[in-house]
């Protein structure tokens, strides 16, 4: 809202200082410090409110060092990332971006579904929450929103660079052409990005064309099913991750600021030439929002950290997944997520082997037997003896070498 309040004033009245709002480092600086201040200042508010609602954890008795203490800490605290995010975006972002609206209508879906869950556990005395089925459903449906989208909306295109030999005839008449002649015009496309390959790009397409190329006219069916596994994965290896204090938020924090240099780039068409990457036209802004959503990610660690004065619940959780999951396809790196997210993964796999591994030995044996202490990984850890705040640590070293073993995939091909 601020940002079309100066572009018109600008307009208009060439108004002191409005142009800055036209450039997006700035509006993506003021969308982290307001999104910090938001959820520092105001997340003290939410959580004393919470505090009067009686809205306290409730601790299952799991055996681990200083469990008993977590007991009636305020949950639910993913309120506080949800409004310390939308409100930098909905003053400072370009809201007509078909990119921004699915993130916004992302952090709504998921933060609803999580909600309710919490809302079921907390006021209905149902420890299990919402049942496992309808979240899977919440998940598929935005699923299928997310990935009609992308695929149908006339403003998701990418651009593609012309042949060498066409380049060259272009400079040979004018060396200091802008880098927009060198690009074919924009179309649709299904292509993505695949890491540590040299012909680095993939089409969703071809998973069905090379039975017959009629059946291009279905590629959308493939690629919804896809947006729907990644995103049903993500969101609930962020779920999963966040069992101690500090450790969802923080791994997401470091996942999200990688998404937004990807974000960056992409959308630029000058960094993305020079990296010889996807070029994806009006991407970029979708860094106002990464920037409003790691503000918000920070500023919630303040208070949750050891010893945690909240916990963001699967209100927090679900949504940091879903969103990092729709960010990660918006900006075609979603085969990155593996490696970006693999605390995410780790989390996951741990469970499906521990449970996996669990029933078949209780078959085979009569009596089921463990790969970990316990899962997910972290209450493994935890089991051996480390302190939280240890394994919280070692964890986000972890996921900041995979961010920057990330970042290097732009040119390691």
């Amino acid at each position: 809202m601020l940002y079309y309040l100066f572009d018109y004033l600008e307009k208009q009245f060439q108004f002191p200082g409005a142009t800055l709002f036209g450039f997006l480092t700035f509006r993506a600086a003021l969308a982290m410090i307001l999104s910090l201040l938001i959820s520092t200042i105001y997340g003290k508010r939410i959580i004393h409110f919470l505090q009067r609602q009686q809205v306290g954890e409730t601790i299952r008795d799991l055996g681990l060092a200083g469990q008993s203490e977590k007991a009636g800490t305020p949950t639910m605290g993913g309120i506080i990332i949800i409004l310390a995010t939308l409100i930098p975006v909905l003053l400072l972002s370009e809201l007509e971006n078909i990119y921004i609206i699915l993130l916004i209508v992302t952090t709504l879906w998921m933060g609803t579904i999580g909600f309710i869950d919490d809302y079921i556990k907390k006021f209905k005395n149902d420890k299990e929450g919402l049942k496992g089925r309808f979240k899977i459903l919440g998940q598929v449906g935005l699923g299928i929103i997310v990935g009609a989208t992308l695929f149908f909306h006339q403003d998701v295109t990418i651009k593609e660079k012309l042949p060498i030999q066409e380049q060259q005839e272009i400079l040979a008449v004018d060396a200091n052409t802008t880098q927009s002649k060198l690009f074919k015009e924009e179309v649709k496309s299904t292509k993505t990005t695949i890491p540590f390959v040299k012909a680095n790009e993939f089409d969703y397409a071809k998973l069905i064309t090379w039975i017959s190329p009629s059946l291009e006219k279905y590629a959308w069916i493939i690629f919804i099913l896809i947006v729907i596994i990644i995103i049903a994965a993500v969101s609930n290896g962020a779920n999963l991750t966040d069992g101690i204090d500090g450790l969802a938020a923080g791994t997401s924090a470091i996942i999200v600021l990688t998404l937004g240099i990807f974000a960056w780039v992409s959308g630029n068409i000058i960094f993305s030439d020079y990296l010889n990457i996807m070029y994806i036209p009006r991407v970029e802004e979708i860094t106002i929002y990464i920037a409003a959503f790691v503000g918000a990610l920070i500023g919630f660690l303040w208070y949750n950290t050891f010893p945690a004065q909240v916990f963001m619940g699967d209100t927090g959780s679900l949504t940091i997944g879903g969103i990092i999951a729709v960010i990660a396809i918006a900006v075609r790196k979603e085969w990155l997520i593996p490696v970006l997210c693999g605390i995410f993964l780790a989390e996951n796999l741990s469970v499906i082997m521990q449970v996996g591994w669990f029933k078949y030995t209780k078959k085979k044996y009569g009596e089921g037997r463990r790969i970990f202490k316990m899962s997910p990984l972290h209450h493994h850890y935890q089991k051996s003896g480390y302190h939280e705040s240890k394994i919280v640590t070692r964890f986000w070293i972890v996921g900041i070498l995979l961010a920057i073993l990330s970042i290097v995939t732009l040119k390691i091909r």
